[in-house]
């Protein structure tokens, strides 16, 4: 299951990233990394971007984005 697929006020731990060169060090940059919680806060009305929170603070993702997320 990638990020892109998780619903609205769930918990869910990263398990790896997909992606690669300067997209996936974009991700890991954002504090998406390996064994990470993050909590999807909420989905814009048209389903981009994602709102979630990670490390403490808001991140807002593109769609695009969240499907290189690999989480459990």
């Amino acid at each position: 299951m990638t990020l892109k697929d998780v619903s609205v006020g769930q918990t869910v731990k990263v398990r790896r990233l997909s992606g690669e060169g300067p997209v996936k060090r974009r991700i890991m940059d954002m504090g998406i990394t390996k064994g990470i919680e993050i909590y999807v806060r909420k989905v814009a009305p048209l389903g981009d971007p994602v709102e979630v929170t990670v490390r403490g603070y808001e991140l807002s993702i593109r769609k695009a984005d969240a499907e290189m997320v690999e989480v459990e």
